[in-house]
């Protein structure tokens, strides 16, 4: 979905020695690299910044630029974050998709009520990011969802990566799924390794 910049920016009184909201966003537009990376800073946890900030990173090529971009977006955190930035994990640009990973893991209340979605996407390597976010995730749900990956997706890359997961913070109603995904893939031998170091940890 296209992000549109916002064409009446909200008037809001700014701190003294800061440059208005107007004045930023047009400096978030600079052809300079500086002036726009300046502005992205000075825009953290603004959130009536937020749709300025995406429409920007759609575009930014510069990647100072745009590390202050993902970095003012984080500080300022939120669903409407969240939703504006899971899109770029189908980017082919791996530093913009691991950038966001990091960004969503920052996020566990707003990026939980996704997760299921994330984890059923038909591409495979979104569901891999998505239990990559699961990696560092203060969720409650993070075993369960895990469990149901192992339980559920056809792709054995997913299972994997899952399995990893589950090995570093699986707990003992981990353990008859991963035999069973054993089970499912036992022509696989570096499931079978993989099973067998998550049901070690987990006994540990």
């Amino acid at each position: 979905m296209a992000l549109v910049r916002s064409s009446t920016p909200e008037v809001i009184e700014e701190p003294a020695g800061r440059p208005s909201r107007a004045v930023l966003f047009m400096q978030l537009s600079s052809p300079d690299a500086d002036s726009r990376r300046s502005a992205a800073i000075e825009l953290a946890g603004d959130s009536g910044a937020i749709a300025e900030l995406l429409a920007q990173l759609a575009d930014e090529e510069d990647y100072a630029v745009r590390q202050a971009i993902v970095s003012s977006l984080s500080t300022t955190g939120g669903p409407e974050v969240v939703q504006g930035v899971m899109g770029y994990l189908r980017s082919e640009d791996a530093g913009l998709r691991n950038d966001v990973i990091e960004l969503l893991k920052e996020q566990p209340d707003a990026i939980a009520p996704y997760m299921p979605t994330l984890l059923a996407d038909p591409d495979p390597d979104v569901r891999i990011f998505a239990v990559n976010i699961l990696e560092s995730l203060k969720h409650p749900k993070v075993v369960d969802w895990l469990i149901a990956v192992i339980e559920t997706d056809p792709h054995i890359n997913v299972c994997a990566t899952a399995v990893d997961l589950l090995a570093e913070v699986g707990d003992s109603r981990a353990r008859v799924p991963l035999a069973r995904l054993e089970v499912r893939f036992a022509d696989e031998p570096f499931i079978t390794f993989a099973v067998a170091a998550a049901l070690d940890k987990i006994a540990a």
